[in-house]
């Protein structure tokens, strides 16, 4: 910014600025103080997913587990990103089989046997923000969605392993994800990506979990963002379902199930650290 010493850091961003690479505004790397209250959102975030953990079992709907989130986030001093946001009812998406992400709580989704079911919260804490999420097996289920719980759990690490050094590339990250993802044949979604997040429930950049290596924006230290890949036993395709009447729920293109995990990281000068699990 004008009038503003040149850092070391700023060095670095125009060193790959000048080579024609996407680099990141100053604002999107957050300072010690910030970074510190993103953490303490993260532990409400993380407590919240422990919650659930604790008490999700068969037979249970997913209205409950809207419940056990907002009780969990609200005594704890912080507040549901999700509750009202842009329209959305509920204070967690819960997202079962085929339902990529966005699924709805609703007394009628009753967890059955064999199911495999996404739960996906968002804290805000004195203004920052924080994001995980996690896949629940309900009982027995079989080998194929295993696997794919299993894999896609695979395809965050690996996309944080991409990521495990400062000045690398959001495009190192996708390339990572979809070549692991597509060695068992599994579809990437594209329609949908992981983002900058800390100060706004959504910031720059998209994490995509698809592309080439060297593409995308920079990541250097300070910035706050997720990868949180969505990985589907079919095709990479998804639609929205017309029975939605919020227009949320995103289905795979040819209802086979998908799963999804996704962390919270902040890059420090070292590698990545983990802000919420």
């Amino acid at each position: 910014m004008p009038g503003q010493p040149i850092t070391e850091l700023d060095e670095k961003v125009m060193y790959w600025e000048r080579k024609g690479k996407t680099v990141p505004s100053r604002s999107l790397v957050k300072t010690p103080e910030q970074i510190e209250g993103i953490r303490r959102s993260g532990v409400v975030n993380t407590g919240v997913l422990d919650e659930v953990a604790k008490q999700i079992h068969i037979g249970m709907n997913t209205l409950e587990i809207d419940k056990i989130c907002y009780d969990y986030c609200v005594a704890h001093g912080a507040t549901p990103a999700c509750l009202g946001y842009e329209g959305y009812p509920k204070s967690v998406c819960t997202s079962i089989n085929e339902v990529v992400c966005h699924g709805i709580p609703k007394e009628e989704d009753v967890l059955q046997e064999g199911d495999i079911i996404n739960v996906d919260f968002t804290t805000i804490l004195d203004g920052y923000y924080a994001d995980a999420s996690r896949m629940f097996i309900m009982g027995k289920t079989t080998p194929e969605k295993e696997q794919l719980v299993r894999v896609a759990k695979e395809c965050l690490e690996v996309g944080a392993e991409a990521a495990a050094k400062p000045y690398c590339f959001v495009g190192d990250i996708g390339h990572a994800v979809q070549k692991h993802a597509e060695k068992y044949h599994y579809g990437v979604v594209r329609d949908l990506c992981g983002h900058g997040v800390g100060l706004k429930f959504h910031e720059e950049p998209e994490v995509l979990h698809y592309g080439h290596k060297g593409q995308g924006m920079l990541i250097v230290p300070g910035m706050v963002f997720t990868i949180e890949p969505m990985i589907n036993m079919g095709t990479w395709e998804v639609f929205l379902d017309a029975d939605d009447k919020y227009g949320w729920e995103i289905i795979t293109g040819d209802e086979l199930p998908s799963a999804q995990w996704e962390h919270t990281f902040v890059m420090t000068e070292h590698g990545l650290e983990i802000l919420t699990h």
